[in-house]
């Protein structure tokens, strides 16, 4: 992304290949060779030579015309001889029989004689030629290699940077809906990069070194090119993982040639992506504090703590783990600025829909706003892949535009898996999948802190036989004890429908029961909304730094404390089933109208719903509470899906 000419030098177009130096000594040899082999066939072909019959011979002997013969291998003569005219030919007769006499008239009529072995053929000097040939060109086009690209052939120590300098496709800020925040603080080392002098006069030092904290695809990237884009400065990407490779220092030595390119194209940009695959805390993985990635991260370190700020060299890093970074690299002088790029708000989906979803034909009743309140908690990445599903969806079904039906088919297939339409149940296991969708769908009526109900679905998605599915309203960050309690309680309102309307239970409800006890475990645990244990967090997260992953809960707490634990968490379950029980029965008839109306139409969305049971139309922010659906994932926030089903 740096600046390229716009025409006025005419220099040699670099996709025409150059006819150099060393292309003309190849040819050159190649010529000689060829030059030799032709000499050779043609010095070995004889064309004045004649082929005599042995009686011939015999008679051109006996008449004193043969000058001088040479023997070969005794089954060959080869000679010159006297015609009448006094002209000398050659000529060349094969000896049928063995002929005693032949010596004797030979040295009658005083014939020269010599003797000799066979003349190699052409062919036999070309077979034994031809591995040197072969040799020699393979040294030559290594030894090209070797020179026209860079030392290709001994460069495990060579960077692997790939650098991007397009102006035509230059990305800016421009091309990234939303992320506000990530793209102002960013904007600061755009503008050192345009102009260093505002800042050096002040006695001002950029960062060195910033660092792009977020979930997975929220676009990171994305924003390092903008910044690259905005500035127009040379950009280099590179992973983390491609400076580790199996060969002992290769790690440090591609860190030392990425920065010595930074420095010979500054100003730019270094971009290293998955920075924690590199940048993990010392001492904390296998191999002791000598391993390879370790070596490659000390000298990591000692590049950044040795750039200049006048270099006008900037390195950008991503990681969605920061947790597990070696502390040495988030020091001040080295990484010390951090640009959290959080998951997007429903306004930035709305932009981030837009953005994607102008390249397509779309419908008239496509409302995007509405989109973007049905996907809370997907990423920039997720939103792209949406818009994308949505076209294929259409491109199946023939359609010229894409419509509301083809986003809300992507949703639902990205959000719960594809439609299995062709999967064969039971009646009696549809009957009992109704029931449960319909005790989950039914108590977001009569639950004040629920979200609202989207829809239900008795076809199976995914490993789901069926999926009662909420919207909310706004984005929420974080969730208060009634919301969690009504959360719970829809949960467990599959259990209880089933119960009810059944009088058993079945294997439908794991995932249910195991939504509800993680719940109530951490609002006992970590969130504090235990009356009898109090604001006290329990259990300390076991997380090895080199697995970057929660393996297990350590035990910090006595028995009594943990019999304590697990009667409130009981407590709470219990609490919450017996309140769905109650509601469900009180409104016996209209869980017995949904789940029959399901088994007919198979999907309800909320419209239809209030139409079946009388109930009036939701009018936005008032009173019609719904199911849980997933808070966008902060610490603060619960992370738990956004739709019930059953296996």
């Amino acid at each position: 992304m740096s600046n390229n000419d716009n025409g006025d030098n005419k220099g040699p177009d670099p996709r025409i290949p150059r006819f150099n130096f060393n292309n003309r000594i190849a040819l050159i040899s190649l010529l000689i060779l060829v030059s030799f082999f032709v000499f050779f066939f043609v010095y070995n072909d004889r064309s004045g030579t004649a082929e005599l019959p042995y009686s011939t011979f015999q008679t051109y002997l006996d008449e004193g015309q043969i000058d001088q013969v040479k023997i070969i291998d005794q089954y060959e003569i080869q000679g010159t001889f006297k015609a009448k005219s006094g002209d000398v030919g050659f000529f060349k007769t094969t000896i049928p029989y063995p002929d005693p006499d032949l010596m004797k008239s030979l040295k009658d009529k005083a014939v020269k004689v010599s003797g000799g072995a066979k003349a190699v053929s052409p062919i036999a000097v070309l077979i034994q030629f031809l591995p040197w040939v072969i040799g020699f060109f393979f040294i030559w086009f290594m030894f090209r290699q070797v020179q026209g690209n860079g030392n290709k052939a001994f460069s495990f120590g060579k960077s692997r940077a790939k650098r991007y300098m397009d102006t035509n496709k230059r990305i800016t800020f421009g091309d990234v809906a939303g992320q506000d925040e990530a793209k102002y603080e960013l904007q600061e080392v755009v503008e050192f990069l345009k102009s260093p002098q505002k800042f050096a006069r002040l006695g001002a030092k950029i960062p060195k070194g910033v660092l792009l904290v977020g979930m997975p695809g929220t676009g990171k990237t994305l924003l390092a090119k903008g910044v690259a884009g905005e500035a127009n400065v040379a950009f280099f990407h590179m992973s983390g993982s491609d400076f580790v490779e199996m060969f002992v220092g290769v790690g440090a030595s591609r860190v030392r040639d990425l920065f010595e390119q930074g420095r010979r194209h500054a100003p730019c940009i270094l971009f290293i992506d998955e920075l924690d695959a590199v940048g993990r805390t010392r001492g904390a993985g296998y191999g002791g504090g000598h391993d390879e990635r370790e070596q490659t991260l000390n000298q990591m370190l000692v590049e950044m703590d040795g750039f200049d700020t006048k270099d006008g060299v900037i390195i950008l890093a991503a990681t969605n783990r920061p947790d597990v970074l070696d502390p040495a690299l988030l020091r001040p002088g080295r990484f010390d600025r951090q640009v959290v790029v959080d998951m997007p708000d429903i306004r930035e989906r709305e932009l981030i829909l837009r953005l994607h979803a102008k390249k397509l034909p779309l419908a008239d009743n496509v409302d995007l706003a509405r989109l973007a309140r049905a996907t809370p908690g997907s990423s920039g990445a997720d939103l792209a892949n949406l818009v994308n599903e949505a076209a294929l969806f259409a491109g199946r079904k023939s359609k010229d535009r894409v419509d509301m039906e083809d986003f809300e088919e992507a949703r639902d297939k990205t959000l719960m898996g594809v439609a299995r339409k062709s999967k064969i149940i039971p009646p009696k296991e549809k009957q009992m999948v109704a029931f449960h969708e319909a005790g989950h769908g039914l108590l977001h009526y009569f639950l004040k802190n629920a979200d609202p109900l989207h829809k239900i679905t008795i076809i199976p998605h995914g490993r789901a036989l069926g999926v009662a599915f909420s919207l909310p309203e706004d984005d929420a960050y974080s969730r208060n004890r009634g919301w969690l309690l009504d959360r719970i309680t829809i949960a467990m309102g599959g259990y209880a429908a089933e119960k009810l309307m059944l009088n058993e239970t079945t294997t439908g409800a794991q995932n249910d029961l195991e939504q509800a006890t993680e719940l109530a475990r951490r609002m006992v645990c970590e969130w504090g909304m235990s009356e009898v244990l109090g604001p006290i967090a329990y259990g300390q997260k076991d997380e090895p730094i080199f697995l970057g992953k929660e393996i297990a809960r350590h035990k910090d707490y006595s028995e009594d404390t943990a019999r304590a634990i697990d009667n409130e968490i009981k407590k709470i379950v219990e609490g919450c089933l017996a309140e769905s029980e109650r509601i469900l029965g009180e409104q016996r008839d209209k869980l017995k109208l949904l789940a029959e109306t399901l088994l007919v139409k198979e999907n309800l969305d909320d419209d239809e719903i209030r139409t079946l049971l009388g109930m009036p139309p939701r009018k936005r922010g008032e009173f019609e509470p719904a199911t849980a659906a997933a808070a966008p994932a902060t610490p603060a926030a619960v992370p738990v899906s956004s739709a019930e089903g059953g296996l």
